[in-house]
């Protein structure tokens, strides 16, 4: 199994919301079957009559199929409310939610088995199968008021934002795992760029996102054929068919073109998983969408730079140029393209600037993130982000007429106002 089918693989079943259900109908199955032989085997029936038994597990399973029909529509209607609230980019993650996908799967599994239960009832009536079906439905009401209390705790913009931020910092740490030592973030595995043309193209089969590659394993490739791959689109960047994926320098004729395809994972849209920069523009949509006219929340936005500015702190301290992978000996094997530290600073800062210029609290925690990344940035990355607090001190100059607002504007908070 290569690495591009295990990625899909692990991804289809990350994002599946229907999997889950399905092993739940049929984990009912299987363990209708297995009660009804303890029942036999025991010997236990139930005091209540067939026609009972039926009248109340029929009435059970009917109403079940209708509480899911009503859940499944609540949380459509939910995710669709909060996506257009903040951002579409929300929907991947809520789908991805744990306690979503099993509480769905067990709302599947109580209805499966209490309708094999029932459909098994003839003269007498199993005990451990009757009861096993009654308690179910009980515990998936219980169930269901815990769901509702978690989605609508984890739909809450804070939610959301952190959820973010966690995974963005975690991403950040795998991409760039040094720290800056002292003054110098000069990259320490930096080789040398093959000065020759590349030996082979390869062009892309498929149109999407790159999502994400195999870094282990292009560098072992590249190791055994004595060559230098080199990925030539961004993790994130879109690619259509024909475009150049990969560039192979000083030989690696015994590389197979199926080789290097089943080293890029290409999609429809973004995800988190290598893209340091997608957790950033996720937070900057959602801070845009708040300040924008037809919402105008600027707390919302208060709350996006606040993670913005978590993800900055890890940012300014990382060693930021890791696109070149060496082996063992030292020898330039695999070179990739990574967001550098302009590219975090524009990013994370310029729309949130243009769309809040006009609101006191953003300009203040925009001053106070800036003015704090400052203070903890090495040297050569302080001229950005002075630039940065230049423009917003031109911008409340030129935005807030009154001298009064001027000076509240250009004093930093850390809570906005």
């Amino acid at each position: 199994m290569t690495w591009l089918q295990r990625y899909r693989a692990r991804s289809f079943v990350r994002s599946s919301v229907w999997l889950p259900p399905v092993v739940g109908m049929l984990a009912a199955l299987l363990l209708q079957r297995l009660i009804q032989r303890a029942d036999l085997a025991l010997g236990w029936q139930s005091s209540v009559g067939p026609d009972g038994a039926r009248a109340v597990l029929g009435a059970l399973a009917s109403s079940m199929l209708t509480f899911i029909v009503f859940v499944f529509s609540i949380l459509l209607v939910a995710v669709q409310l909060a996506s257009a609230q903040l951002t579409p980019r929300i929907i991947a993650l809520v789908y991805r939610n744990r306690v979503i996908k099993l509480s769905l799967t067990v709302f599947v599994y109580t209805f499966t088995y209490t309708l094999a239960v029932l459909s098994d009832i003839e003269e007498s009536v199993p005990q451990i199968s009757q009861w096993l079906a009654v308690y179910s439905n009980l515990f998936c009401i219980a169930l269901f008021i815990y769901m509702i209390d978690h989605v609508g705790k984890s739909l809450r913009p804070i939610s959301l934002l952190l959820r973010i931020g966690n995974i963005g910092q975690q991403v950040l740490k795998e991409v760039y795992p040094r720290s800056v030592s002292g003054t110098d973030d000069s990259p320490t595995n930096e080789g040398p760029r093959p000065h020759v043309e590349p030996s082979r193209d390869m062009a892309s089969l498929r149109t999407g996102t790159v999502l994400a590659f195999d870094v282990a394993g292009t560098l072992r490739i590249a190791r055994r054929t004595d060559c230098v791959v080199e990925l030539v689109p961004h993790v994130g960047d879109f690619v259509t068919r024909g475009d150049l994926l990969f560039h192979v320098y000083g030989g690696g004729d015994a590389i197979t073109d199926h080789q290097l395809h089943h080293l890029v994972a290409i999609g429809p849209e973004r995800t988190l998983e290598q893209d340091p920069e997608f957790a950033f523009r996720v937070i900057v949509d959602i801070a845009c969408k708040a300040l924008s006219p037809a919402i105008n929340d600027p707390t919302t936005a208060v709350l996006a730079l606040d993670q913005i500015h978590r993800l900055m702190r890890t940012v300014v301290t990382r060693e930021l140029d890791t696109g070149r992978v060496l082996d063992d000996a030292g020898r330039l094997r695999l070179m990739y393209r990574t967001p550098g530290w302009e590219d975090f600073v524009n990013l994370s800062f310029t729309e949130i600037r243009l769309y809040g210029r006009e609101s006191i609290q953003v300009v203040r925690r925009m001053r106070a993130v800036l003015e704090d990344l400052m203070t903890i940035a090495p040297p050569q990355r302080v001229a950005l982000l002075r630039e940065e607090l230049e423009l917003l001190s031109r911008g409340i100059a030129r935005d807030f007429r009154d001298p009064e607002d001027q000076v509240r504007a250009a004093s930093p908070d850390p809570l906005g106002v």
